[in-house]
């Protein structure tokens, strides 16, 4: 991408709640010194973000983030989602309808700042979708066939057709004894957990009924296919850094950052 098509004035919100069953106050975690979620702050501001904003669910996470100079929103414990929590932080910051919003996720403390840009460009240049992601290949036949790897499929012009944990596409003459003989060419994608969206659709959002491929896949974006919105789809060459869901993951990301 070059600098004449890098995107301005987007803003990149981060939804962040105490609540996790397999690490408790995660956003607070300590990662070399610093608590993950301003980790994460700390790699989306050196995206091309016009603004980068904590919106948290408990009153210790904003007082972590305004001591290390980074601006957060409280937001009401009750939401069911993140992209609720955005929704909410769009009327706190009076974002216009067609503000450009990017979820960056509170646990990716390795995130790619031009991964940022990248989601947030390609809103821009297509209108006709409400949302935007990211995806790359996938390498390793274990990812493809693993449940918890979601992945996606593409139209010719990069909209999502469909999101799945199921290993799609289904590939008809790969099959061997036991599963599949290797990956399909071209390779699969991976879905990568990171969202573009115009304001005035996540307002929108949290009132659409979500939608039955939504509950029985449990991947939120399928709500917004169901209803007729299209998810553009920019292809990374390069696989994310690892997010944070377990303690496991947490001394990883830390053994990274110290080495």
């Amino acid at each position: 991408m070059t600098d004449a098509l890098l995107p301005t004035g987007f803003t990149v919100v981060i939804p962040a709640r105490m609540a996790s069953s397999r690490l408790p106050n995660k956003p607070l975690a300590d990662i070399a010194g610093l608590p993950m979620v301003v980790r994460v702050a700390q790699r989306a501001l050196l995206s091309k973000a016009r603004h980068v904003v904590v919106a948290a669910d408990d009153e210790r996470i904003v007082q972590a983030c305004q001591a290390h100079g980074i601006q957060a929103l409280l937001t009401r414990q009750d939401h069911v989602s993140g992209s609720d929590r955005l929704a909410e932080a769009c009327e706190l910051l009076k974002l216009a309808d067609d503000a450009v919003v990017v979820n960056v996720q509170g646990d990716e403390p390795l995130i790619h700042p031009v991964l940022i840009n990248d989601v947030a460009d390609l809103l821009m240049q297509r209108p006709e979708a409400s949302m935007s992601t990211a995806a790359h290949a996938i390498a390793l036949l274990e990812e493809f066939t693993n449940p918890n790897v979601v992945k996606v499929v593409l139209d010719a012009r990069q909209m999502a057709l469909y999101f799945s944990r199921a290993p799609i596409p289904w590939w008809r003459d790969g099959q061997a004894p036991g599963g599949f003989k290797g990956l399909p060419s071209p390779a699969p994608l991976r879905h990568v957990g990171i969202y573009g969206y115009r304001a005035g659709f996540l307002r929108l959002f949290p009132r659409l009924p979500p939608a039955p491929v939504e509950t029985m896949e449990s991947l939120e974006q399928l709500r917004a296919m169901w209803h007729g919105h299209r998810i553009a789809v920019h292809i990374t060459d390069e696989a994310p850094g690892p997010g944070v869901d377990t303690p496991e993951d947490l001394d990883r990301v830390r053994a990274l950052l110290a080495a």
